[in-house]
């Protein structure tokens, strides 16, 4: 029997979901009264400073839980050092620190290592995976690649047992399938406490967009019945074998992300607000938190 949580990656991006007037600082409390997960992605660009995780875990009840991006120099996206970056095993122990707030409220859920679609199955990937792995040995860390070469028919079985063999959490993806710079759909767990799912859209045509445009890639909203394609999956594979499985909205453009996070959850039996004819939930006063189930 596994606890479902759905969020979204960021919170801060869902401008029509938020009421008029509400200040950027209560965003997190508001986006808390709906969900209880949430995926930090602004670390994936910049070092953040523990201040921050402490005002995030002060903002959210006792049982939200936040998945952490790996900063991209982490993940090998940064292909030549940037300044202060020349030292890397400095740049881990930043950002191990930056975290530890979250692990002392007890709300830490994932630190998310992403790995850029260049990042190949190579025993050196490996290594740099297994080198990520043990520096957080006593966190749960998630991988998700986005080249296909992991997943080929020839090198799967053995990429899901090396994540085993790591007590890692494979990060199985919905994205389109196009070139060498996305994943199949392999589902799989290969950590028992955790399992994730990140949606990331259908958008084949802006997959492979300039960076400056990114937004873009993710410019998708999902129908419920795509979004109800996974619930095989989830019932008979992840709920199963994993203590917890985290569902992931990556489709930040306009309101799509909480829309779909919303739909799923009432797709799962979920509770879910009341909400508009735009799929935003109605008012704070006619709105309230649901308590999380635990299914199947």
């Amino acid at each position: 029997m596994a606890r479902i949580r759905v969020g979204t990656c960021a919170w801060s991006d869902h401008e029509e979901y938020y009421p008029p007037g509400l200040p950027p600082r209560e965003r997190l409390a508001y986006y808390a009264r709906h969900f209880s997960l949430v995926e930090v992605d602004s670390t994936f660009y910049r070092l953040q400073p523990a201040k921050w995780f402490a005002g995030w875990a002060e903002r959210t009840p006792p049982d939200f839980r936040f998945n952490v991006k790996a900063y991209g120099a982490m993940t090998r996206h940064h292909r030549e050092p940037r300044p202060g970056e020349e030292d890397l095993t400095e740049v881990f122990r930043r950002f191990n620190a930056s975290v530890q707030p979250l692990r002392e409220a007890g709300k830490l859920g994932a630190l998310h290592f992403q790995f850029p679609p260049w990042f190949t199955c190579t025993p050196a990937s490996r290594e740099w995976v297994q080198f990520c792995r043990e520096f957080f040995a006593d966190d749960i860390v998630a991988v998700e690649f986005r080249h296909i070469s992991w997943f080929t028919e020839e090198n799967r079985e053995d990429t899901l047992q090396f994540l085993r063999g790591l007590r890692a959490v494979h990060v199985a993806c919905d994205a389109p399938q196009v070139g060498s710079g996305t994943v199949p759909r392999v589902v799989a767990v290969t950590d028992p406490r955790l399992a994730i799912v990140r949606f990331h859209g259908r958008n084949a045509k802006t997959w492979y967009i300039k960076a400056e445009k990114t937004a873009q890639r993710f410019d998708y909203l999902y129908s419920k019945e795509e979004l109800a394609e996974w619930l095989p999956p989830i019932r008979e594979i992840l709920a199963p074998a994993a203590d917890e499985v985290h569902l992931l909205m990556n489709n930040n453009r306009a309101n799509y992300a909480v829309r779909n996070a919303l739909d799923l959850m009432s797709l799962l039996g979920l509770p879910t607000p009341p909400r508009d004819d735009r799929g935003v939930p109605l008012p704070p006063e006619q709105s309230r938190r649901p308590e999380q189930l635990r299914l199947f």
